[in-house]
């Protein structure tokens, strides 16, 4: 047997690691930096309204998902999740330019 398969069977071996040994980040770590924002909108009764404030939202800078609770007729929930934090009049803005109203939250 050549000397370059056995070294190689033992290199394998050596760079086998176990659970928790990562030197990188994983995935669940690096989405661990987002950021969620959850807002009321009122006025959206069907899908198209979802997809057109989840559209404006989207082109916002930082945001990677929008999620939509859709309540038709009454009062949505978006959830946006982000890689920074995002000022309230923008998120206002973008929801005003799909042609609906973010709402303050019932206590």
């Amino acid at each position: 047997m050549p000397s370059d398969a056995c070294s190689a069977r033992t290199r394998t071996t050596h760079y086998t690691t176990g659970p928790g040994n990562h030197t990188r980040p994983s995935d669940k770590e690096h989405s661990m930096a987002t950021v969620s924002t959850t807002v009321n909108v009122s006025g959206m009764t069907c899908g198209h309204c979802v997809s057109s404030v989840s559209e404006e939202l989207e082109a916002l800078s930082g945001v990677e998902k929008v999620d939509v609770d859709l309540n038709a007729g009454g009062i949505s929930t978006v959830t946006i999740t982000s890689s920074e934090a995002l000022q309230s009049s923008e998120i206002g803005e973008a929801v005003a330019e799909a042609g609906y109203l973010v709402v303050a939250s019932e206590a």
